[in-house]
C-alpha cells in the first residue's frame, strides 16, 4: 500500500467544529447560527472553517452566521462555491470582512452576481482590497445594480481586482467594457459567456497577462478583426480560445478556427510574451502551423492540443519544459486531465483515451486514479464522463493494483461508484462497470464506504439481469457486504421481502438445473448472513418458502459439502427463534439432519450444523409436536457423535454474539444439548481468544459456564470443554490487564 500520513490535526479540529455545530452555537432571531464563545481565531484557519463547511454541504444561511462575528472570525479568502446562501446572508456574514479573495461560483441560493458586487462595494476594504473574485455559473442579473441614490455600480467599483473569473454567465457586453476598465486587471476568464465583441479588452491591454475565452458562443468578430484586437494584449502571457469540439451551429467554430490557424502562422511579433496557449477542440488544425508556432517560441512551457489531432506533432517530443495536452501519450492525457476538471468536453475526450491506454495496467497509479475520481466529481450528473470514468476506474484497480493504492484514496472511489450507479440506474453499462470495479475481495473486505448502501444498489441491479457472468460477480458482492453489515444495517436490509426473494429465485434457478458454481455458494452465503440472529429475516425466509427449497437442496447436494454447511447454516438461524422452531417439525427434514449427524463419512463442518439444529429445537421439550422417540433419538445422538468430532483449525463459522446459545447452556438442558454448545463456543474461543472472551465477558455468559461447572449432574465432557474455555477466558483477561499496565 502507498504510505499515507495522518490527517492534519487542524483538518481533525476543523471537522470536529463542523459536526458540533449545534452545541456550539445560538440562534439568532432570523435562525442564523452565533458561537455561543470563540477565541480569537488565526486568520487562515477562519477560511479553513468556512471552506471545511462548504464542502461538508453544511454551509447554508443558518451556519454562515457565525461569520458575522469579524472581530474573532476575520475571512480574508472566502469560499461559498456550490453552497445555497441567499443575498441577504451573503451580505451580512461576508461583505463586513476585509476579504482578498472570493469564490462565489455556481452558488445557488438566489445569490446574483449584482447581490455580491453591491454587497463587496458598500464595504471601501472590499472596494481597493479585494483582488481575486470568481463568480462562475452565476445569474449577474445586472439589471438590479445599482446602489441607493439610484448611482449603478459595477465591477469597476472594485478597483483592487487582478483576477476575475465569470465563465458560464449572462455577461454582456456592456458589463465586459466596464470590467476592462479595471485598473489592475492582469487574469480574466469568459468562458462560456454571451459577450459577443472583445474589442473592449484595448482597455485593458498593457495590465492583462491571461486570457481564458473557451467557447464564446456568441462571438460575432472576424478573424481579421479578433487577432487585431488579440495582437495589441502586449502582456499577455496565457491564451486560451480553444472549443467545444462536440458543439454545432455556433459561430465560434469557423470562424475560430480560421483565427487560431492565423495566429499559429504568424509573425512571432504578434503576442510576443506569450508562453501558454490554449487551442484544444479547434478541427481545423495542422501538425505544420503546430510545428511552426512551436520553432518560433522557444518560451512555450504550455500548448492545448486536445481534439484537435495535432498533438501527435513530432516537434511537441523534443520540448522538454512544453506540456501539452492531447492524446497522442499518457502524459497530454493526464495533463489534460488535470487543466480541464470543469470542462466536460475535454474530460470526455480524455477519459476515452486514457480507457485505452489503461486497458493493459500492470502497476499502480494513484496519481490517474485521482484524477480520474477529479473528473467524476466535478461532473456528477454527466453520463457521458461516468460511463468513461467507471470503465477506467475498473482498469486501474483490477487485479492486484487495488492493493497498492492508498486507501483514502479507494474509499474516495467507491464512494464516486456507488454515486454513479445511485444517478444513473438503468444505465446498463454504467451499473456494470461499477460492479466489475467492486468485485475485489480486497475492495470490499479493507476498504471503508457505506457498504449498506452499496448491498441495496447491487440487489436492485440484480433484480432486472440475468447474464450469468455479472449475475455471478453481483451476487458475490453481496454476499460479502451482506457479512460486513452492523447488526442494525442488516436488520434493515432483512426487513425488505423484494431482497430474500431475488436471492432464492437464484438458488432455485441453480438448483433446477443441479448445478454447483460460485453463484449459487454466494447466494446461499448472502441468504445465511441475512438471517444471523435476524428473526424477521428468517420469517421472510419461511414465508417465501424458501423452507421447502431448502429441503430440496439438501437433498440434492448431498455429497457437496460446501453446499450442505450452507443450507444447514440457514436452518441453524431459524432454529435459534423459538417461535419459528415450529416450522422445522417435519420428520422428513430432522430425520434427513440426523443422518447427516450421524455420518462419520461427512465432513464434521456439517455434522456441527446439522446438530446445531437438532440441539435447538430439542432443547425445549415443551414445544415439541413430534414422537418423543425421535427427541430421545437426537439427544442421545448429538452426545455421541460430538465426541468423536475432531479439532478444526480452519474458521468455520463466527458469530454475532453467543446470545442463541446461552438457552443451550442451562443446568437443566440434556447433556447432548449442552455438549454442542460448548463445543461450538470453544472451537471459535481457541480460533479467535481475544473477540470472543471480550463477548462472553460482556454478556454474562461466563457466569452460565460456571454454573455447568458447579453442577453435580452436569456430564463430564462438557465440564471439561466449559472449563477449557473459562481459563481461555481467564488467561485473556490477564493478558489484557497487563497490557494496561505496561501502556
Amino acid at each position: 500500500m502507498v504510505a499515507e500520513g495522518p490527517q492534519a490535526l487542524s483538518d481533525l479540529c476543523l471537522a470536529q467544529v463542523c459536526s458540533s455545530l449545534d452545541r456550539l452555537c445560538s440562534r439568532r432571531a432570523d435562525n442564523s447560527m452565533s458561537l455561543i464563545w470563540a477565541p480569537l481565531f488565526p486568520q487562515e484557519v477562519a477560511d479553513q472553517l468556512l471552506h471545511k463547511m462548504a464542502t461538508k454541504g453544511i454551509l447554508n444561511d443558518t451556519t454562515i452566521g457565525i461569520f458575522r462575528n469579524c472581530k474573532e472570525l476575520r475571512l480574508r479568502r472566502a469560499s461559498i462555491r456550490h453552497c445555497p446562501v441567499s443575498a441577504e446572508a451573503f451580505r451580512l456574514a461576508l461583505c463586513p470582512h476585509r476579504l482578498q479573495e472570493l469564490d462565489a461560483s455556481w452558488v445557488s441560493g438566489g445569490l446574483t452576481g449584482a447581490n455580491i458586487i453591491s454587497g463587496l462595494a458598500s464595504n471601501p476594504e472590499c472596494r481597493v482590497g479585494l483582488q481575486r473574485l470568481y463568480l462562475n455559473g452565476l445569474h449577474l442579473d445586472w439589471e438590479a445594480l445599482e446602489e441607493d441614490g439610484r448611482v449603478q455600480v459595477g465591477f469597476s467599483t472594485l478597483q483592487g481586482l487582478r483576477t476575475l473569473h465569470i465563465a458560464n454567465t449572462d455577461l454582456t457586453d456592456t458589463i465586459f467594457e466596464d470590467i476592462c476598465t479595471l485598473p489592475q486587471l492582469e487574469t480574466l476568464d469568459i468562458s462560456c459567456s454571451t459577450v459577443s465583441k472583445l474589442t473592449a479588452l484595448l482597455e485593458c491591454k498593457n495590465t492583462l497577462r491571461s486570457l481564458v475565452a473557451h467557447r464564446l458562443q456568441q462571438l460575432d468578430m472576424s478573424p481579421t478583426r479578433l487577432l487585431s484586437v488579440l495582437s495589441q494584449l502586449h502582456a499577455l502571457r496565457h491564451l486560451d480560445i480553444s472549443h467545444d469540439h462536440f458543439a454545432v451551429g455556433d459561430s465560434d467554430g469557423r470562424d475560430g478556427d480560421e483565427t487560431v490557424q492565423q495566429l499559429l502562422e504568424g509573425s512571432p511579433q504578434v503576442l510576443p510574451s506569450l508562453v501558454s496557449l490554449d487551442i484544444s477542440g479547434r478541427k481545423r488544425v495542422t501538425e505544420a502551423a503546430v510545428r511552426a508556432f512551436v520553432e518560433s517560441r522557444s518560451r512555450l512551457v504550455f500548448l492545448g492540443l486536445l481534439a484537435t489531432g495535432a498533438s501527435s506533432c513530432d516537434v511537441l517530443s523534443s520540448q522538454k519544459n512544453l506540456k501539452v495536452t492531447g492524446e497522442a501519450n499518457e502524459n497530454q492525457v493526464c495533463e489534460a486531465l488535470r487543466r480541464y476538471r470543469d470542462r466536460e468536453c475535454f474530460i470526455r475526450e480524455a477519459l476515452v483515451h486514457l480507457y485505452s491506454l489503461s486497458m493493459d495496467a500492470d502497476k499502480p497509479r494513484p496519481d490517474i486514479l485521482k484524477l480520474v475520481l477529479g473528473a467524476m466529481q466535478s461532473h456528477p450528473t454527466s453520463l457521458h464522463v461516468h460511463l468513461v470514468a467507471t470503465a477506467c476506474v475498473f482498469n486501474l484497480t483490477t487485479q492486484d493494483l487495488a492493493e497498492a493504492m492508498p486507501v483514502s484514496l479507494l474509499s474516495s472511489t467507491v464512494t464516486q461508484l456507488l454515486h454513479s450507479m445511485k444517478t444513473f440506474p438503468n444505465h446498463q453499462q454504467v451499473q456494470k462497470n461499477c460492479l466489475l470495479a467492486l468485485c475485489s475481495d480486497y475492495v470490499l473486505q479493507d476498504v471503508p464506504f457505506d457498504k449498506y448502501l452499496a448491498a441495496t444498489l447491487v440487489i436492485n441491479w440484480l433484480s432486472s439481469h440475468e447474464d450469468p457472468t455479472l449475475q455471478r460477480m453481483a451476487v458475490a458482492v453481496i454476499s460479502i457486504l451482506v457479512a460486513k453489515l452492523s447488526t442494525e444495517e442488516t436488520a434493515q436490509l432483512s426487513k425488505d421481502m423484494f431482497i430474500m426473494k431475488q436471492l432464492l429465485a437464484i438458488v432455485q434457478q441453480k438448483a433446477m438445473v443441479g448445478v454447483m458454481d460460485p453463484t449459487l455458494k454466494f447466494a446461499l452465503s448472502a441468504l445465511w448472513n441475512l438471517t444471523d440472529e435476524m428473526p424477521t429475516a428468517a420469517r421472510n425466509f419461511i414465508e417465501c418458502q424458501g423452507l421447502e427449497l431448502y429441503e430440496e437442496v439438501l437433498e440434492s447436494y448431498y455429497t457437496e459439502p460446501s453446499i450442505q454447511q450452507k443450507v444447514l447454516g440457514l436452518l441453524n438461524n431459524i432454529a435459534e427463534v423459538e417461535e419459528l422452531q415450529d416450522d422445522l417439525m417435519e420428520d422428513d427434514l430432522l430425520e434427513h439432519i440426523l443422518s447427516l449427524l450421524k455420518d462419520s463419512h461427512i465432513d464434521v463442518s456439517v455434522r456441527y450444523f446439522a446438530g446445531g439444529i437438532l440441539a435447538h429445537v430439542a432443547s425445549r421439550p415443551e414445544a415439541w409436536t413430534l414422537d418423543e422417540d425421535l427427541r430421545t433419538t437426537i439427544l442421545k445422538q448429538l452426545h455421541d457423535s460430538i465426541m468423536t468430532w475432531t479439532y478444526l483449525e480452519r474458521e468455520m463459522v463466527s458469530y454475532r454474539s453467543f446470545r442463541p446459545f446461552y438457552p443451550l447452556l442451562q443446568t437443566c438442558q440434556p447433556s447432548g444439548v449442552q455438549l454442542w454448545a460448548v463445543w461450538a463456543m470453544h472451537l471459535v474461543c481457541s480460533q479467535n481468544t481475544s473477540h470472543y472472551s471480550s463477548m462472553l465477558e460482556k454478556e454474562g455468559g461466563t457466569e452460565l459456564l460456571m454454573a455447568l461447572v458447579a453442577h453435580p449432574d452436569t456430564n463430564s465432557n462438557v465440564k471439561g470443554l466449559s472449563d477449557s474455555i473459562l481459563q481461555m477466558v481467564e488467561q485473556h483477561h490477564s493478558q489484557s490487564e497487563a497490557e494496561s499496565r505496561n501502556s
